[in-house]
């Protein structure tokens, strides 16, 4: 198992500095891990670090708390694709899911997409605010909407990735759609336990201790 292909090499710190990102770059190409993951403000300083790599450039919209309004989200994934991304990972709207209003959520979901074109959209649901159903929902509103993949967590919630919720996610999507944990995930046992269970995309900022198969405290 080429554990270094599943891992998005993850730095999305508010405090996160230019060094940083440079540094992620380094590693990510050192490493051959699959994808970077930034927020968008580093876009065009990540591409450029990743020229003539085969490393993907991944950047966050409506992070952490996906209740920005659907327009600036919209906007958001157009810079960020206009700037080199090539996926996207959106932060749902939650608000909107145990509103009742799983239209609107789709909508949102839908025109990111289409605004995105033939890029990777990935979105988040943050399992630690939903209940079994709502996960349900989420991924039939992701579906619905065409996205590419649903991921389990932004890492800034008060929980991670979970067996349980990756198992509902993977009962909803089946082979429609892929499946991004993150979340907690800190060492290559807790990876492989993830793929084994048909998780495409591993999202962790220790992806150098995960392939280097080493705790990371």
């Amino acid at each position: 198992m080429e554990l270094n292909k599943y891992i998005d090499h993850t730095l999305l710190s508010p405090t996160a500095t230019p060094d940083d990102i440079k540094q992620l770059c380094v590693e990510a190409k050192k490493y051959n891990f699959y994808a970077v993951c930034v927020n968008g403000c580093y876009v065009p300083l990540a591409k450029s670090k990743l020229e003539n790599s085969d490393v993907k450039l991944a950047a966050v919209v409506g992070f952490p708390l996906g209740a920005t309004s659907p327009e600036a989200k919209v906007r958001e994934a157009e810079i960020a694709v206009e700037h080199g991304a090539d996926e996207i990972d959106m932060v749902m709207n939650a608000g909107f899911l145990k509103g009742d209003w799983p239209n609107a959520l789709r909508q949102e979901i839908e025109e990111i997409k289409h605004a995105i074109g033939d890029k990777v959209l990935k979105v988040i649901l943050e399992i630690c605010n939903l209940n079994d159903d709502e996960i349900r929902i989420a991924c039939w509103a992701a579906k619905e909407a065409g996205a590419d993949f649903v991921k389990t967590s932004t890492g800034f919630g008060s929980g991670g990735a979970t067996e349980h919720a990756v198992k509902i996610m993977i009962e909803e999507v089946g082979d429609t759609m892929q499946i991004k944990a993150s979340g907690g995930i800190r060492d290559a046992e807790t990876a492989k336990k993830y793929i084994k269970l048909g998780v495409n995309r591993i999202g962790t900022s220790s992806g150098i201790a995960i392939v280097s198969d080493k705790k990371d405290n």
